[in-house]
């Protein structure tokens, strides 16, 4: 395989981005750009693998599981290999010295073939994402596609620079020794990866949260076993084979990507995290497991994303009606079922100032919920915008929230003419006073799903307050303020710089809170509760090598 002329430059192209944080990306967001038949070859190829094996030819193979159901009320019908563990795992292994041998390059460039072949594909990639997730069309397609694609790009850059910092081949060494002949050595220093990477998938994002992980283990050098969410295995299958195939043609062990699904109610995953062949985990999902995961997993690099209370804090704003459209894209996008959707909206309950006026605190709520309720009157752009709701849970959390405050906007259900047996349902938006302690339960839990609280305070200084004490015992992925006052702005970001979160000032425009650029913007810090890590840094790869060095006598 030619690699070298073929990729290279789309290396150099991510490495000078996370380099500039400039945007960049080689991966087009258009369903357009990928050929007059892309959308019906890319609907025909993922309608082929429903009900049907999905095969990988993996070792150790001991049974066929799946029992996958879409969000839009499809049964997806595939049944992927089950694995004998003791014997797939000894097998993943086998490749690692090869792996090693063949350098951080070679690597890099073959795990930016995987993802060309994967983003040539992005339509049927787009249907797998949309029928595990519940994402609408639109959304699986440039999340789950292309914006996946460039996480896992950025990974492989952050993977390349970390692991070429010491000079690679063979280093003289000279000490002189006064009259003495001087003291040498040959040295050598060769990135080794630490073992067996497990990815555990989230049900939500598999793709997009699951690509970092992944292309960071396999590029430093790790064989690396994906152990997709039980709901949303397809994408990841979809992923595993096609980096078997390119490792394959490129001369490598296929067995350093393997996948592990799961029987219903199997609970691999805990099995898996304490095996002593597994080295690195990946996990993406609740802060139970997640915390479970750091305690228990100890013979493992353990990264985790877990939850957060997110949270914004409205000052005062120049641009009202921008402001107002922002946070309502913000709340409904994909049903709040989102790491980084907004829950709790800090208001002073004496109001804010705007360009339109003073605004109590009831406008500002009832004003938003009106900007909602506009966003998603039309049901053909609510289902466009809201998708599906991935699993029961959310519903229950859903249906919950009116008895936890005043309702400022009910949610609706919605009908989706395409999938009849889809649940799509509108936010809600509820009111509470955070004064009193039994609110105080409510706002700072996570409350999963298309639900946030408009949280009534005595102050702007008492909301950066409640902002800070949430951060910091809570976490948060994401930081959101309005403010016209350069005083409040410093306030806020002080307590996101010490308390170790991602903050977004002002947004009334086209970018939202709860959206992250590949190459640009890092999503979570990896410094506060909701996360150990960040997407992407240099942290996040430098952990999974060591450097090992040879030294020889010249």
């Amino acid at each position: 395989m030619q690699l070298t002329e073929k990729h290279r430059p789309t290396l150099d192209g991510a490495l000078e981005a996370i380099r500039t944080r400039a945007y960049w990306s080689p991966h087009p967001e258009h369903p357009k750009a990928y050929g007059e038949t892309g959308a019906e070859d890319g609907k025909a190829a993922f309608d082929a693998l429903l009900n049907r094996r999905f095969d990988l030819d993996q070792p150790g193979t001991d049974d066929w599981t799946g029992a996958e159901v879409s969000p839009y009320g499809i049964e997806l019908g595939v049944q992927y290999p089950h694995p004998d563990l003791d014997v797939l795992l000894p097998a993943m292994r086998a490749g690692m010295a090869d792996w090693r041998a063949a350098g951080p390059e070679t690597r890099a460039l073959v795990c930016i073939e995987i993802l060309a072949r994967i983003g040539a594909r992005t339509h049927e990639f787009a249907h797998a994402v949309m029928h595990t997730s519940g994402q609408a069309f639109m959304m699986a397609f440039q999340a789950g596609g292309p914006h996946a694609q460039d996480r896992g790009l950025e990974a492989v850059a952050y993977a390349y620079q970390e692991q070429t910092r010491t000079p690679s081949g063979s280093a003289a060494w000279s000490k002189p020794q006064g009259k003495r002949e001087p003291l040498e050595l040959a040295k050598t220093f060769t990135p080794a990866g630490r073992g067996i990477a497990l990815l555990i998938g989230c049900n939500t994002f598999p793709t997009w949260n699951g690509y970092p992980g992944l292309f960071a283990s396999l590029a430093t050098g790790n064989p690396v076993l994906v152990k997709p969410h039980p709901r949303a295995v397809l994408p990841l299958a979809m992923t595993v084979k096609v980096a078997r195939e390119v490792l394959a043609e490129a001369g490598f062990d296929p067995n350093l990507v393997a996948l592990a699904a799961e029987r219903p109610g199997e609970g691999i995953a805990k099995t898996l995290a304490v095996r002593p062949e597994i080295k690195i985990i990946d996990y993406t999902g609740s802060s139970a497991f997640g915390d479970w995961l750091e305690a228990n997993a100890r013979q493992a690099q353990v990264y985790t994303e877990k939850a957060g209370v997110n949270t914004v804090v409205i000052d005062s704003t120049d641009n009202y009606k921008g402001m107002l459209a922002n946070l309502s894209f913000s709340l409904s996008l994909y049903s709040g079922q989102m790491c980084t959707t907004p829950q709790n909206l800090l208001i002073p309950r004496d109001g804010i100032t705007t360009d339109a006026g003073k605004k109590s605190y009831d406008e500002v709520v009832g004003d938003l919920a009106g900007a909602v309720g506009g966003l998603l009157g039309d049901d053909a752009r609510a289902n466009a915008l809201l998708g599906a709701l991935v699993n029961p849970d959310v519903k229950t959390r859903l249906d919950a929230a009116p008895g936890l405050g005043e309702v400022a906007l009910p949610s609706r259900e919605v009908a989706n003419p395409e999938f009849p047996d889809a649940v799509v349902r509108t936010p809600v938006i509820v009111k509470l006073d955070g004064a009193k302690p039994d609110a105080e339960a409510v706002y700072l839990s996570e409350c999963f799903g298309p639900v946030s609280f408009a949280v009534a305070v005595d102050s702007t200084a008492d909301a950066v307050e409640l902002l800070r004490r949430t951060v910091r015992d809570k976490g948060a992925m994401t930081v959101g303020a309005y403010t016209t006052s350069p005083e409040v702005e410093r306030a806020v970001e002080d307590v996101c710089l010490d308390e170790s979160a991602q903050l977004s000032l002002n947004l009334t425009g086209g970018v939202y809170v709860n959206q992250t650029a590949a190459f640009s913007d890092f999503h979570g810090s990896g410094g506060n509760p909701a996360a150990n890590a960040a997407l992407c840094d240099g942290a996040f790869v430098a952990n999974r090598f060591r450097v090992v060095e040879v030294r020889r006598q010249a």
